[in-house]
């Protein structure tokens, strides 16, 4: 398991105990479940952001991913 499996283990697991074994996903506000959570960087790195605990969230795999996705270009 990589640093930042673990990573994502120990914040979803913090939540969890928290929140009563309820993890709002940081995007879409729904329960996550420990397997389909990925950590998402709030300010992602590419703008600054850092991969510090404070700029870490959990969300689901999909919310996560449909964020991230580009639009196609449009060819004129």
């Amino acid at each position: 398991m990589t640093s930042l499996s673990l990573t994502r283990v120990k914040i979803w697991r913090t939540v969890a105990r928290q929140l009563h074994g309820v993890v709002p996903c940081w995007i879409c506000r729904e329960p996550v479940l420990l397997e389909d959570a990925t950590l998402e960087h709030i300010l992602p790195l590419v703008d600054g952001g850092s991969s510090h605990i404070e700029n870490l969230a959990i969300s689901h795999s999909a919310c996560n991913h449909a964020r991230h996705a580009k639009p196609a270009s449009r060819v004129g």
